[in-house]
């Protein structure tokens, strides 16, 4: 008889079976949905400066906010921020085009080294000074320095940042970041130094590639092609990078009884997607552009979900409080790294 209970189905499993999927499925369409609403308020006069992937987060803030945390979908919306954000970092890897790089870039990719260096360094150092939160002004160091969101993205499983954080670091480089390159084709007029010379600046200098695309596209499509070509040589140094912060927390690990770090498998998927798209995709497999500006528009599709997964985890009165130190750190480190990469071009 006892085995026979012990043995005997729960008739209101499979009901909680059902539950539980629909509202995993239903937490992923969630993130479908804001991912559509900040695609709809990036088209609007003055959101189309700042990203789709900033509107999402704005958005999912302000629900936060005024609605909390919905928690009934959060396995769903758990998967968008974290499984389908290292899905979009791996497709994100068709973005960089290792010819190009290989061919062409030893000279900026030698420039973006030190692009990335100084950006942590100095970022770091003034965010020791002013106390700020170390967690999310490492994050803003690495964005400055490579290539915003995405490198923010990539390093954040890695040194195990809190998603608050994640998302937080995203918003406020997607804010700067456009400030600068709105302010970069106001001085476009002003600045004596030729168009070629002024788009390797903007790719060196700026944050996201988006940022770049909109400072260099008013100085015409030279400037465009450089800025582009430097802006490259930066995303080429996020997995180095990232391998170099895995082994760092490693010994950080060691250190201090830490639990062990995962070993980043998407960044293996980045570097073969990004040979992929570089040697076999439009190659050996011929496509079409308007397939590869579909693929563009769908993996930054998928970030933009993961980003509502992130942004939902944001406390305002935390950011009020949390925020302020870094983002002080983050337009100092910009003002610097824009002034000195100009001089740096302008003198030689």
């Amino acid at each position: 008889m006892e085995q026979q209970l012990m043995s005997s189905p729960n008739p209101n499993e499979p009901k909680l079976k059902r539950k539980i999927n629909t509202a995993f499925f239903l937490g992923i369409g969630f993130t479908i949905l804001f991912a559509l609403l900040g695609l709809v308020l990036s088209k609007l006069p003055g959101f189309d400066h700042i990203g789709q992937l900033a509107c999402a987060i704005l958005l999912s803030v302000i629900y936060r906010q005024f609605f909390g945390y919905p928690g009934k979908f959060r396995n769903g919306i758990q998967f968008s921020s974290k499984a389908l954000l290292k899905f979009s970092i791996i497709l994100y890897g068709l973005k960089l085009n290792m010819d190009v790089i290989f061919h062409n870039g030893l000279p900026l990719l030698l420039r973006s080294v030190a692009t990335v260096i100084f950006s942590i360094l100095v970022f770091m150092f003034i965010a020791k000074r002013l106390k700020a939160d170390l967690s999310l002004s490492l994050l803003l160091s690495i964005g400055t320095g490579i290539c915003g969101a995405a490198a923010i993205a990539a390093i954040s499983p890695i040194v195990k940042a809190k998603e608050k954080d994640t998302a937080m670091a995203i918003g406020m480089i997607a804010l700067v970041g456009t400030i600068f390159s709105i302010a970069y084709t106001f001085l476009i007029p002003f600045l004596p130094i030729s168009t070629s010379k002024y788009g390797a600046w903007a790719g060196i200098s700026l944050h996201e590639i988006a940022n770049v695309a909109l400072a260099a596209a008013p100085a015409g499509q030279d400037a465009l092609a450089v800025a582009l070509l430097s802006k490259l040589t930066r995303v080429f140094l996020l997995v180095p990078v990232c391998f170099l912060f895995m082994l760092w927390m490693k010994k950080k690990g060691n250190m201090e009884n830490a639990p062990k770090i995962d070993f980043p498998w998407f960044l293996i998927g980045f570097i073969i997607m990004s040979f992929f798209g570089s040697y076999i995709l439009g190659r050996t497999i011929p496509v079409s552009t308007g397939f590869l500006t579909s693929i563009n528009q769908l993996t930054t599709f998928i970030l933009t979900m993961a980003m509502t997964g992130l942004g939902l985890n944001i406390n305002l009165k935390e950011l009020r409080t949390k925020a302020l130190r870094p983002l002080i750190a983050l337009t100092i480190t910009s003002i610097l790294l824009s002034v000195l990469t100009y001089l740096s071009f302008s003198l030689l």
